[in-house]
């Protein structure tokens, strides 16, 4: 097995098609990855990928490996954040968690984001978007991402956990800050946050609702075990995940069609193809969380055909993954509303396994709508700017994002 460790770029892990050499050369490539100095194992191949996702043999918390000396992969990360010592006891939780701990917290977790809160929130979802495409359209242009896909994204998330209507904008405002990779945005928006949640919690402990803190309220005064910090961070958590890559996913699914004509006017011809195959096929395609979390060998074991020791870290690129030609024949390069991806979700932009994304119904109920509002019940929607002229930002751990669509309706 080589021992040769390549260095990736946030840009390298955002392309589908940088994977292509790495998975022709061997099941696992050795690689650091943008901002961490530990090599890795990564997987570019579908199957192996979804074998070491379920395969018990790997945590994500290197804590419960012997001799594990140093930083782990998620503290790399979040040193290269810059984000202050004292706010690090928040994260990580649920993300990092293994076996009986993961599953008791996802549990509870999952009681919010239930296929029947979900599908209630369909209505406002349904008018949120209207509304917002209303106010962009008497403009005549727009950043979707500010103007769209972040405060629907946010209205989700905040609805499921128990934000308040009046607040949501201002949490969206510090994700964005959080999220910018400027110390004078991120820390003061994390410490907003912080405060905010132990606000809400405050508030619920004196008058529980029907939502996702209340409920974390009521385990902690039953069972005494689960604390202001677990809440804090699941909070943190949920509101991140809930909120970026569901946003980035609207907004790359927008620009993958405009990208696409043929696949758009597709679209327009059979809208039926929305919610059964060109949601799950545009996941498939943009892939908004290009690389998942680092997962530890608790014993010496073969994964692709590979030995792999104890204490060595795998990860797998999910963009990589998700463009393998061997799970997606006939072009798993090409962007194909009509394809029937197989068993199950038939793509890995959620994960795989015991992490599978707990928002994942949510963010393709929110691609939905605007997908059907933007470009079927309207059409008009053209960028604002050159193809080229759009502008990215790498995030540590996490590729490259847009920072803007500009467009003109």
């Amino acid at each position: 097995m080589s021992q040769v460790v390549l260095s990736l770029t946030s840009k390298f892990v955002s392309t589908p098609g940088g994977f292509t050499s790495l998975r022709e050369q061997a099941p696992l490539v050795r690689v650091t990855l943008p901002d961490v100095e530990t090599p890795v194992w990564l997987l570019t191949r579908y199957e192996d990928a979804k074998a070491a996702l379920t395969d018990p043999r790997f945590v994500r918390d290197n804590h419960k490996l012997p001799g594990q000396d140093g930083p782990s992969i998620a503290d790399q990360m979040i040193e290269a954040y810059g984000l202050p010592a004292e706010y690090r006891d928040y994260l990580g939780i649920l993300v990092l968690a293994d076996g009986e701990d993961h599953t008791r917290m996802r549990t509870l977790i999952t009681r919010a984001f239930t296929a029947r809160r979900i599908n209630a929130l369909r209505p406002k979802i349904e008018k949120i978007t209207h509304d917002l495409y209303a106010a962009m359209a008497a403009k005549g242009e727009a950043d979707l991402l500010e103007d769209l896909s972040h405060p629907l994204a946010g209205f989700g998330v905040c609805e499921l956990i128990g934000v308040d209507a009046a607040d949501q904008p201002q949490i969206c405002a510090w994700i964005r800050d959080y999220i910018s990779g400027d110390p004078e945005r991120f820390i003061p928006a994390l410490k907003g946050m912080v405060e905010h949640c132990k606000k809400l919690i405050e508030e619920r402990t004196a008058a529980l609702s029907d939502d996702l803190i209340s409920e974390l309220i009521r385990v902690s005064q039953e069972e005494g075990d689960f604390g202001e910090t677990e809440i804090v961070a699941i909070f943190l958590l949920l509101i991140n995940t809930g909120i970026m890559p569901p946003a980035h996913f609207i907004a790359d699914a927008i620009l993958a069609l405009l990208d696409h004509p043929d696949q758009l006017a597709r679209l327009r011809e059979e809208p039926e193809l929305l919610a059964g195959r060109a949601v799950p096929e545009l996941l498939r395609f943009t892939t908004p969380v290009p690389i998942g979390a680092p997962m530890y060998a608790t014993e010496d074991l073969e994964l692709g055909g590979m030995p792999v020791k104890q204490g060595e870290v795998v990860t797998a690129a999910l963009v990589g993954v998700n463009h393998d030609p061997r799970e997606f024949p006939g072009g798993a390069d090409k962007l194909d509303i009509g394809r029937e991806l197989g068993r199950g979700v038939g793509h890995m932009a959620f994960g795989h396994g015991p992490h599978f994304c707990i928002g994942a119904a949510l963010a393709r109920l929110q691609a939905e709508v605007v997908l059907e509002t933007l470009f079927v019940r309207n059409d008009g929607l053209t960028l604002a700017v050159e193809r080229e002229a759009l502008e990215y930002v790498a995030m540590p751990g996490d590729g490259i994002h847009l920072v803007s669509l500009p467009v003109r309706l």
